[in-house]
């Protein structure tokens, strides 16, 4: 098969040629190299003591969150080099997704997108559990907590407070955390996405996304994001993770496609770490986290599984900008 109608021949969101598609080898290698690695680093991390324990390095920065935010979120990333390297694929920008200037719509809908989705699943969250939503008096109890912890007075008011905690989720976030998402995105959606490609692009999101969550379980099951303290754990908050990120990897994968470029799903994913935990900022307590309020939780994704059965309900939605509807590999569903 030939280049799409509207679509360069080198696009790399064009469907391999062959009999099959897949470019079996190249995916191999990538998920070869990217799981080896950050399985290792979660391997060194559980001999150290695991998510929470171990030693800390200055500042009490946790080792276990430095190998967690470096090798093991670099995991993917390392994995996309050395599929091209080894594959003899080569390193060309264009295919590589690291253009950086495009259309402003994929930016914006990356930047403040995770935020909205986040608040509207925790709105759902405590529709469902009312009585765990404690409002501005939760955030009171929470700033109570911490001033009896640390022994210094908090110069804030509960909702001076969530102003703060605002602004660091909308600007603060995006810069801090770009560095360490760039790893997962880099591999993710810049390399295997375009590389599902010949699935059709709804089987390729979902697929991506259930790869993502397996890549997680290690530190899944040393109580990261969802703790050990429920029933099923840790193979419950296993599954859930696979579940939320496939609908997160759907937003994620969408603004990747729309702009041709990895770095607006790189602020999304910034965007998401920085600010999910602001669903546990009005909640009296949260005893099972598999659930919600966070994006991570089956009813805080509910919103994000939303927005993609809008874009699986329109495919054409999914192709980037300029391509025409008529490739099959956005038809095929």
């Amino acid at each position: 098969m030939g280049p799409a109608p509207g679509r360069p021949a080198d696009s790399p969101f064009e469907s391999a040629d062959g009999e099959d598609g897949l470019e079996r080898r190249r995916i191999a290698v990538f998920l070869g190299v990217a799981f080896g690695v950050s399985w290792a680093t979660a391997a060194v991390i559980y001999a150290l003591g695991g998510i929470g324990a171990g030693p800390t390095l200055g500042m009490g920065i946790p080792l276990w969150l430095l190998l967690l935010a470096g090798p093991y979120m670099w995991g993917p990333a390392i994995g996309h080099v050395a599929a091209r390297w080894l594959t003899d694929e080569g390193f060309d920008r264009e295919s590589m997704l690291l253009r950086v200037r495009t259309r402003p719509l994929p930016w914006v809908v990356g930047w403040l997108g995770p935020l909205v989705l986040i608040l509207a699943g925790a709105g759902l969250y405590f529709l469902v559990f009312p009585g765990r939503f404690g409002g501005l008096d939760a955030v009171a109890d929470l700033l109570a907590t911490i001033e009896a912890e640390t022994g210094r007075e908090i110069p804030l008011s509960p909702t001076a407070f969530l102003g703060v905690q605002l602004v660091q989720a909308v600007v603060a976030a995006p810069l801090l955390n770009s560095l360490a998402t760039f790893g997962e995105e880099f591999g993710w959606r810049a390399y295997l996405l375009p590389k599902l490609a010949p699935l059709g692009w709804t089987r390729a999101l979902l697929a991506h996304g259930v790869v993502w969550g397996m890549w997680h379980w290690p530190v899944i099951a040393m109580g990261y994001n969802y703790g050990l303290d429920y029933a099923g754990a840790p193979w419950l908050g296993m599954l859930a993770m696979v579940v939320a990120t496939v609908g997160l990897g759907v937003f994620l994968g969408w603004v990747t496609l729309r702009s041709g470029s990895v770095f607006p799903a790189v602020v999304g994913h910034a965007m998401i770490n920085g600010s999910a935990g602001m669903a546990t900022l009005f909640a009296t307590a949260v005893p099972n986290q598999v659930l919600g309020p966070t994006p991570v939780g089956l009813i805080g994704v509910v919103p994000w599984f939303v927005v993609a059965a809008a874009l699986f309900a329109r495919p054409e939605w999914l192709l980037p900008d300029g391509a025409e509807s008529t490739d099959r590999s956005a038809e095929r569903v």
